[in-house]
């Protein structure tokens, strides 16, 4: 049925096709046809077109990214009892899917004058709390203009993206800027990153610079170094990265300016946060993450989330 609605226009109405199909051994009558069109629908149709149509709201909604399996998680959430293989299926009618990852480009230079931290997380990027430990990191996007560096701060236990900041240039304010970020964020939710926060990133130059240190050490941070170029030292950072520029620079190329670029990281940050599904997280955003562990971390023990 579907097969003839769709190419009756082009191969001269339903009878030849029926001819062509019946001589190759798939025998139709044109009145076969007619009377099917003109029962009214069944009930999985119905039902079909009704899921359809929410999954479809759901994969437009989500940057066009997600596959079936955080298309059925949302849908869950949102109290559709539905089928994972019915999920699949839908979107494989109609032409939905996720988006695939691509290979990452290394943008680490690292200054061999610059005395390095040690690492102290191991490629271990778990965390028993907020607060306990951030990685760091920075990817370029090309523009009309030149290129724009992007960096970012994540928390190793929500996957929370704490801080962000976008330049032309890639020099130590790019990545100040990004802690900064989340410093304010911790501090105007009162739930501030002070001793016992470490801040794990590759060991590219601005990491190691005289003026990233002493601020670390200034808020009570310690600093903590990759290995350069290996990107299992910093996978989960790596792992963010992956995720914005195939959820959002590349299908979204070409850009064409430093502001257009921050206007949509802006964007994408905040549904980062609070709506996208994390898979670690158990398919929850990290937004939603974190307010589990504080509405279960008893009043007289949450001073020690930070201490």
């Amino acid at each position: 049925m579907r097969f003839i609605d769709e190419y009756r226009a082009r191969f001269g109405g339903v009878e030849p096709i029926c001819r062509v199909l019946t001589e190759h051994g798939h025998k139709i009558a044109p009145s076969t046809y007619y009377k099917a069109k003109a029962l009214p629908p069944s009930a999985r149709a119905v039902t079909d077109a009704q899921l359809l149509e929410l999954i479809r709201r759901v994969h437009a909604a989500n940057y066009g990214v997600y596959g079936a399996r955080k298309v059925w998680a949302q849908l869950r959430r949102e109290g559709v009892a539905v089928a994972r293989c019915t999920v699949e299926r839908l979107m494989r009618q109609a032409g939905l899917r996720g988006v695939v990852r691509g290979r990452r480009i290394r943008t680490t230079i690292a200054n061999p004058d610059h005395q390095r931290a040690g690492d102290l997380v191991r490629r271990r990027f778990t965390a028993a709390a907020p607060n306990r430990c951030w990685v760091a990191d920075f990817t370029h996007v090309s523009t009309f203009a030149g290129v724009v560096y992007v960096s970012f701060v994540v928390d190793v236990y929500s996957r929370a993206i704490m801080g962000w900041s976008a330049a032309t240039n890639k020099r130590t304010p790019l990545v100040l800027d990004a802690l900064d970020m989340g410093l304010w964020r911790r501090d105007r939710d009162g739930r501030p990153a002070g001793p016992g926060l470490i801040h794990h990133s590759d060991a590219g130059s601005q990491y190691t610079s005289f003026r990233f240190t002493t601020h670390l050490l200034a808020s009570g941070i310690d600093a903590s170094i990759g290995t350069v170029g290996d990107a299992l030292d910093n996978a989960l950072m790596e792992s963010t990265i992956g995720l914005y520029k195939t959820e959002l620079i590349k299908p979204r190329r070409p850009w064409r300016s430093l502001a257009q670029v921050e206007l949509a990281t802006a964007e994408w940050v905040d549904w980062y946060n609070n709506h996208r599904l994390h898979s670690a997280l158990g398919h929850r955003p990290p937004a939603e993450y974190e307010s589990m562990f504080y509405a279960h971390t008893a009043p007289d023990q949450k001073h020690l989330v930070t201490a």
